[in-house]
């Protein structure tokens, strides 16, 4: 109900994910009146059980307001949903910062992990298309025991989200030397490079902001602040560039000539970088898998989040990646914030049943 294009943009992404997998079943969650027609348009009733919330969260409302008086809106509702093992995944267009906060509440965060962080899909020149980026904007704080989760977590997306047996894993810096960044970065250097010798990834030390669409690296980490302020200006960057582009072609008939003999090609290179193609942050580090879509996504946009959802919990990513956090505080690396809460060696086999 949150997005800023309103429920029917939701339901026809819906319809759209639903045409291409019979698989799927959807639980909405808002204001039955609104909803039902919008779901007989479709002519989706068979796959759809609507929730009645006579509530929604806006883009601007406070989290801290939402978790004292959000009880009765759609996206507490759909929240509750996960907690309560009637849904695998939930999947939001709404406020993040709200998201993040009932996620925290009503899912809490999963043993040994200090943080939660949201991952996101970037375009790169890596065979799949894409790196994954964590923390975008859940935290803007991350100390090296953070980043070391971060690490770990994101390891765990890429190889049971996205089948990369031994994903190569980098630290965002100013540098890629080791005498540069803070002081939090150099510790975090280290642990992460330990880490890696047991939990079978790469570590490939530290990385630049060139280096995230790169092919040279799978998993970038970093913290919440400079995520956030990456992936904002990167997202400026490619509309401002699409503008551009329109404007040259348009600029004489030649030039309009021109374009019509590009136009496959350009078609091509929309699509690959299409960020409606990737939606979905991913909520890592919590006792339940949230999917929060871009608040502007359209159908498309929506249709990929859902089917990211899915794929996440074909796998039983969730369980996985939390038995990784927990088997690595087990082994004693890293983590001061969590060691007091380790309950023994936990099996961190993530290729186990993977689909």
């Amino acid at each position: 109900m949150g997005g800023d294009r309103g429920p029917a943009t939701v339901v026809a992404g819906i319809s759209k994910s639903a045409a291409k997998n019979p698989d799927i079943r959807f639980i909405l969650h808002g204001p039955k009146d609104v909803l039902e027609p919008l779901v007989a348009k479709r002519k989706l009733e068979a796959l759809c059980d609507l929730r009645h919330a006579r509530d929604v969260v806006s883009m601007d409302a406070k989290p801290s307001h939402v978790m004292r008086h959000g009880k009765d809106t759609s996206m507490w509702s759909a929240i509750d949903s996960v907690r309560n093992k009637e849904a695998d995944v939930c999947v939001s267009c709404g406020n993040t910062g709200a998201l993040m906060a009932v996620a925290m509440i009503r899912l809490r965060k999963a043993e040994g992990v200090n943080r939660p962080a949201i991952a996101c899909l970037w375009p790169s020149r890596n065979p799949s298309g894409f790196n994954i980026m964590l923390d975008v904007g859940a935290d803007i704080r991350a100390d090296q025991d953070d980043l070391l989760q971060y690490a770990l977590m994101g390891m765990s997306y890429a190889r049971n989200g996205f089948e990369l047996k031994r994903p190569r894993v980098g630290l965002l810096n100013v540098g890629t030397e080791e005498h540069k960044g803070r002081a939090e970065l150099k510790v975090a250097h280290d642990l992460i490079a330990d880490a890696a010798k047991s939990n079978d990834f790469d570590y490939v030390g530290f990385v630049e902001g060139g280096d995230i669409p790169s092919g040279r690296v799978d998993v970038i980490v970093t913290d919440g602040f400079t995520g956030n302020v990456a992936l904002k200006t990167a997202e400026g960057t490619a509309s401002l560039i699409s503008e551009l582009l329109r404007e040259a072609f348009k600029y004489t008939p030649l030039s309009q000539i021109a374009a019509l003999l590009a136009y496959p090609s350009l078609k091509r290179l929309s699509k690959r970088i299409d960020p409606r193609q990737v939606n979905g942050g991913v909520f890592l580090g919590l006792n339940g898998t949230v999917v929060k879509s871009h608040g502007s996504a359209d159908a498309t946009g929506v249709s990929a989040a859902i089917k990211l959802s899915f794929i996440l919990a074909q796998t039983g990513f969730n369980e996985k990646l939390a038995a990784r956090v927990a088997s690595n505080m087990a082994a004693g690396q890293g983590d001061s914030h969590t060691a007091s809460n380790d309950t023994g060696t936990v099996n961190s086999n993530d290729n186990a049943g993977t689909t």
